[in-house]
């Protein structure tokens, strides 16, 4: 019996796997992804040659361009659940696999093991390029931190995707979870932030700023922020609740 769940676990997350890695817009976004970084990376490493020498870190120069960044993936996150409602793919899928919850899990743990790779080269091309063009200008970290910072910024672009699948799978639709998250991410977090200090320390509990700092340490002057792993923590808390409720969600509707 064990042997036979095994081979058809493996059989289930090969076969999720074999759909994403053969779906053209999955690599698409991944190589927009890794061009925009770089380029975002050269512009902010010529500001940076522009500033005073020595005052500078190689990695919150190279890892600058994560606020941006991050769009990429969650595209990604998005496209991978999205897709099969697109031409109604999704109803061969529960033919096939018709143990929902099972399905739309091992589809996020199919999603992880292409993004995690991905995430991690991503990052460290922007690094790599500010290393080599400012090695003798700015400061260069230590080896530890510097692994530890592209870990945490990894892990951080992996959750990012994976929350973003699971809004994918809530709702349904490319276009809406699109706004919803992107809208979040890029236009109603910052503007509260601005507009509504009072509440800035809360927002510290929230999938993006809690993730910010699981790749970046906070500044000296910052009050009530999160160690790495405390961000970690409630990012990861927040991708399994989101995952949790596609899940009810997924097993409870229709096709």
């Amino acid at each position: 019996m064990s042997v036979s769940s095994s081979r058809k676990i493996t059989q289930i997350l090969g076969a999720e796997l074999g759909k994403l890695v053969t779906l053209p817009l999955i690599w698409l976004a991944l190589m927009w992804t890794f061009i925009l970084n770089l380029v975002l990376a050269a512009a902010f490493t010529s500001v940076g040659l522009q500033g005073a020498a020595g005052t500078q870190s190689v990695l919150n120069i190279g890892l600058a361009s994560m606020g941006y960044l991050q769009a990429g993936f969650i595209i990604l996150g998005i496209l991978a659940t999205c897709s099969e409602y697109t031409g109604g793919q999704i109803r061969t899928t529960l033919t096939t696999i018709p143990w929902r919850g099972f399905q739309l899990s091992t589809k996020h743990l199919a999603l992880a093991i292409i993004t995690i790779p991905a995430a991690f080269i991503i990052a460290t091309s922007g690094v790599l390029y500010t290393f080599f063009m400012m090695r003798d200008t700015a400061v260069v970290n230590e080896i530890d931190t510097m692994i530890q910072t592209l870990v945490g910024a990894t892990g951080y672009l992996t959750l990012t995707t994976l929350l973003s699948a699971a809004i994918g799978a809530l709702l349904r639709r490319t276009t809406p979870a699109l706004v919803v998250l992107l809208g979040y991410y890029f236009i109603v977090s910052p503007l509260t932030r601005v507009f509504l200090p009072s509440i800035k320390n809360y927002l510290n509990y929230f999938p993006d700023t809690a993730g910010y700092y699981m790749y970046m340490p906070p500044s000296s002057d910052e009050i009530n922020v999160l160690t790495p792993m405390q961000g970690t923590g409630f990012s990861m808390l927040w991708t399994l609740i989101f995952i949790t409720v596609a899940i009810v969600f997924y097993r409870k509707r229709d096709a």
